[in-house]
């Protein structure tokens, strides 16, 4: 039977439509193994405007329906001090919620996401977030906790990841870099988020897949957010999914751009380019660079297979500490990831299982710049002259008033003096040297 949205919110329609006959109602029943998902195909008229709830249609997902007047209290009423950043849908507040605002709930900071109603995405946009996060949960997807759609506001109430997206972690100037080991639980975190969606019963594909919609919380666990763009994947004899394209230019896959053709192979290229993103610390599309570098995937992937090249576009922000054999393993995956031909491309199956190891590597090397711990004969020479310097200035300080005396033996040592002290180039632990041997 097919489901229509006036059957689903019969009074949202403010008597625009002539009142449905009653009819039953598929509902998400939680927890029974029978269970079907509703997708956006389910609804025979998804543009239309809503003015109350999908409450009838996603019972047993617990999802809570605020109002334009809670979500206005707990973000003081949107202040530019709680304004967190500005997407494609339209702005981020944060606020928090607890049981005061309504029983019940539990106390948690949220973000509150806007409909932009002058901004590239729509209502259309708001209801697919609303039915695929409603419905799908994971501990790599954002939880949806609630929404608003009062009269022509349409908000999204999700929880708060303090660390932001990806993006601003990876790319922002003034941030700390994002260590080896970070970067490649991230890129885990994402893929297994990518996996549980191709692989559910009813298989969907994420279509909008960046850098800006990977979401990290205090713990650097990342959580795919915005499934605005998010569609059903093909089902039975079907190979692919044509649809107008949409996404983001430098993570779409080609295939997917010059024919409409979608399927979860878009997503693994999409990953791709964002792994390449991790391994350089360079955006997909970047017009400030010249023009040859200015596309990430055409400029990199060459390299990617090549060791000697693969140093010179790792990140120079890691300033050498990664695992070299780590590195070669995930270029090689990102390689096959951002093939031209979608066959040949791994499954997310196969992308979680090559990054599993990956962020435990242990071949990373010591900090560039490490103080070298003087020989015994050495110290005991240091020792004497430094003795010696001390009384030589005991007998002259009361002659020579405007002269003061500088050990050249002090406590505090220049890169430049340990250079000159024990050779070219400071000792790493690793070297015999640094051992004592």
């Amino acid at each position: 039977m097919k489901i229509t949205l006036k059957s689903i919110l019969p009074s949202c329609y403010k008597g625009v439509y002539p009142s449905p006959k009653p009819q039953k109602v598929k509902r998400i029943a939680a927890g029974q193994a029978s269970f079907q998902r509703i997708s956006i195909s389910d609804l025979s008229n998804p543009s239309s405007t809503l003015s109350e709830d999908l409450s009838i249609s996603l019972a047993g997902s617990n999802l809570q329906v605020f109002t334009l007047a809670e979500l206005k209290l707990i973000t003081q009423n949107f202040s530019s001090s709680n304004f967190l950043g500005e997407g494609g849908f339209g702005p981020v507040h944060k606020g928090f919620i607890d049981d005061k605002l309504r029983p019940g709930l539990k106390a948690q900071p949220v973000a509150v996401k806007l409909l932009d109603l002058d901004g590239t995405q729509g209502h259309k946009e708001w209801l697919t977030e609303v039915i695929f996060l409603g419905q799908l949960r994971h501990a790599h997807l954002v939880k949806l906790i609630g929404y608003c759609c009062e009269e022509e506001h349409r908000m999204l109430v999700y929880e708060y990841m303090p660390r932001g997206s990806l993006e601003n972690q990876l790319f922002r100037r003034y941030s700390v870099s994002l260590p080896w080991s970070t970067r490649m639980k991230i890129a885990l975190g994402a893929a297994k988020g990518l996996l549980f969606l191709h692989e559910t019963d009813k298989p969907v594909i994420y279509r909008d897949f960046k850098a800006s919609n990977i979401l990290l919380d205090s713990d650097y666990t990342a959580k795919l957010s915005d499934f605005g763009l998010a569609k059903d994947g093909p089902e039975g004899d079907e190979t692919h999914v044509s649809t107008r394209v949409m996404g983001t230019h430098g993570y779409a896959a080609p295939e997917y751009v010059m024919t409409g053709h979608l399927t979860a192979m878009s997503d693994v290229y999409s990953f791709g380019v964002v792994l390449l993103e991790l391994l350089t610390g360079r955006r997909s599309v970047d017009k400030s660079r010249p023009p040859r570098e200015q596309n990430l995937t055409e400029w990199a992937r060459p390299m990617l297979n090549d060791p000697r090249k693969l140093s010179r576009i790792m990140d120079p922000r890691l300033e050498g500490q990664y695992s070299e054999l780590g590195a070669r393993k995930a270029a090689a995956l990102a390689y096959l990831c951002l093939s031209h031909r979608p066959k040949q491309r791994p499954t997310m199956s196969t992308v979680v299982k090559t990054l599993e190891p990956l962020k435990d590597f242990v071949d990373i090397p010591i900090g560039t710049f490490v103080y070298v711990v003087p020989t015994y004969d050495n110290s005991q020479k240091e020792l004497k002259d430094c003795a010696a310097q001390k009384e030589v200035k005991k007998e002259n300080g009361h002659h020579h008033h405007g002269h003061r005396y500088h050990p050249k033996s002090s406590r505090y040592q220049s890169k430049t003096d340990l250079r000159q002290k024990y050779g070219s180039g400071l000792i790493s632990p690793l070297h015999p040297k640094g051992r004592g041997a």
